[in-house]
């Protein structure tokens, strides 16, 4: 049999006959079984056997192959697929300097527990150790950004380590795994025998653990007894599609939630129950609500810096309840009065069928007129409108012209603005939150888009974010991908700025963004990409909207006001009831939340 015929039958054949192919076409062969559609990459030398069979995958009509202008991209790129689709997202990179470039989005994946199989060339079996030209321990490099890894160094083994990463990838808490394979493996024939998805399992593997039904009703006599409760949401009820649930017990038991950025998206935030985010720039009546309630109910959170402030002050009156799949977080960073381990879908399950099997009186009124008073008393500033246009009225602009989007962002005030304003539904929120990473957004937008190509995808972004990754802008044009960007212009490196005026005695080191600022409208038209300007209120809207409806993908650069910052904000160091850029409250907060 020929590899072209070989490959050919693996394609078309459900069986598990054993055939004398490549390690490339093996691979391949275990990806299709594994589901996988879409791959982001880029090829070099120690990877193209691989390529090669990629070739073939592509003319047998099952996968489609994106070709990014930067590893980086790619990796984010697939981290956004994931995100979107809760499958796991797939790239590949060549050895060394393809491989390195990986890092940051692997990192990114990792931080916020998001699926991926990162599959990099590696030089020759012989060469490894030898320094030979592109060789790096990309295995060694990523050990501590990486749930698993693989060097693999025979063949045989593509079929098990491709099973075995998959379920890994995807298992308990997701994460990304990494499988370096050396350009002979790739090449070298073998008798290969398929193996499908969960056929191999990895040793010392455990599915996680279905909740503890005494911890679970232990948890619920918290929240009966409890004044003022609060659900905290964090990623985990996104990625295990907890939201529904969610819902239903905070409707039933009349609990407030608040949610942190990765959380977004799990629960309404039109509902009356929301309070938005909590942290550091989470709304005042969240961080008030976190501050004074009397049970803290965590959902998938972490208890993160960026939401606790400062940790000893994180709700200080409150009992917790954690609801968790990884036992690593539990009691972590606060310790919890009741853990309940395992899937949070399967834990929020469990608690309604214990919940619905009593009569619920819910004590919360007092504290849910307390948080009303709060939403009427310090709501998130809207600016006049007069002058240059205010960022937030970007971002509100694209709330009420494209409510159903998916929404990617880069990382800074924009991001912030982003999520304090925007209502999102699941897996449509779409942001780099535990490492931060300016540049995110445009590739992971890519993702979303080759996931969902008839939906609409809107990338916010920043002047400084965006150069980040502005290569990508070749490979949205390459496939006419119909994603929009939207950037929100103030010339600085926002954050940045926001944090040197405030705590730098304004010292502006290395933050200007406008010497050497490019034309996006004419940078974006060098790619064939249509690109817009919008300097002037009244054009803000009616730009927008006509470019939210052109067919094709569009770069909208808006200048905004460049001094504004973004308020509420909680200072280093600070507990998350000393918020600045509020009103100034006319005694102690605590002393008018216990009235």
């Amino acid at each position: 049999m020929t590899l072209t015929s070989a490959s050919t039958a693996l394609s078309n054949s459900a069986d598990k006959q054993s055939l004398h192919i490549t390690g490339a076409d093996a691979l391949m062969d275990a990806l299709r079984r594994h589901g996988v559609e879409v791959i982001f990459g880029y090829p070099g030398g120690a990877i193209l056997p691989i390529y090669d069979a990629v070739h073939k995958a592509e003319s047998q009509g099952w996968l489609k192959h994106i070709l990014v202008r930067h590893e980086q991209g790619g990796s984010h790129a697939a981290d956004g697929y994931a995100r979107a689709t809760g499958r796991v997202g797939v790239c590949f990179g060549t050895s060394g300097p393809g491989a390195t470039n990986l890092v940051t989005g692997i990192a990114t994946a990792q931080m916020d527990s998001v699926p991926l199989v990162v599959v990099t060339g590696q030089v020759p079996r012989s060469a490894i150790g030898t320094d030979a030209f592109q060789e790096t321990d990309i295995f060694g490099i990523t050990l501590p950004i990486v749930k698993h890894s693989w060097v693999v160094r025979d063949p045989a083994d593509i079929a098990s380590v491709v099973a075995q990463a998959f379920l890994i990838a995807s298992s308990g808490r997701p994460g990304p795994v990494l499988i370096d394979i050396p350009k002979d493996v790739g090449q070298e024939y073998f008798d290969y025998q398929p193996i499908d998805p969960g056929d191999s399992v990895p040793a010392g593997f455990s599915a996680p653990s279905s909740p503890d039904e005494c911890s679970v009703k232990a948890a619920l006599e918290l929240i009966e007894k409890a004044q003022r409760p609060l659900f905290y949401v964090g990623g985990g009820v996104i990625s295990s599609g907890a939201h529904e649930s969610l819902a239903e017990l905070a409707s039933r038991h009349q609990i407030p939630v608040t949610t942190t950025l990765m959380g977004k998206g799990a629960f309404d935030e039109q509902n009356s129950l929301s309070v938005g985010m909590l942290g550091m720039h989470g709304t005042a009546y969240a961080n008030f609500a976190v501050t004074e309630c009397d049970l803290l109910i965590a959902v998938g959170a972490r208890f993160d810096d960026r939401v606790t402030g400062k940790l000893d002050t994180f709700a200080p009156n409150a009992k917790v309840i954690h609801f968790e799949i990884d036992p690593a977080e539990i009691c972590k960073n606060r310790p919890a009065d009741v853990a309940i381990l395992g899937d949070v879908s399967h834990s929020l399950i469990k608690l309604l069928e214990v919940s619905k099997a009593r009569k619920v009186e819910p004590k919360t009124s007092d504290w849910l007129t307390m948080i009303d008073m709060w939403k009427d008393k310090y709501p998130l500033f809207t600016p006049p409108p007069q002058g240059e246009i205010y960022p937030q009225e970007v971002i509100l602009a694209i709330r009420d012209l494209a409510p159903g989007a998916f929404i990617t962002t880069d990382v800074g005030q924009h991001q912030m603005w982003a999520a304090q304003y925007l209502r999102s539904g699941p897996r449509k929120w779409i942001s780099s939150a535990g490492l931060g990473t300016m540049g995110y957004g445009m590739p992971a937008a890519m993702g979303v888009q080759c996931a969902f190509p008839k939906d609409q995808v809107i990338c916010v972004a920043g002047d400084a974010s965006i150069l980040m990754n502005i290569q990508e802008l070749g490979t949205i044009a390459e496939y006419q991908l119909p994603l929009k960007v939207v950037i929100v212009n103030n010339q600085w490196q926002g954050m940045v700025r926001q944090w040197q005026e405030s705590f730098y005695e304004e010292r502006y080191s290395a933050s200007n963004m406008l010497p050497g600022m490019p034309s996006f409208k004419s940078l974006a038209a060098a790619f064939g990409i249509k690109g817009i300007e919008i300097k002037n209120r009244d054009d803000l809207e009616p730009q927008l909207k006509n470019a939210f409806m052109n067919p094709g993908p569009m770069f909208i650069d808006v200048h905004v006001r460049r001094g504004e910052n973004c308020y509420p904000m909680v200072p280093p160091g600070k507990s998350n009831a000393q918020m600045v850029g509020l009103p100034s409250l006319p005694e102690p907060v605590m002393e008018i939340h216990r009235k």
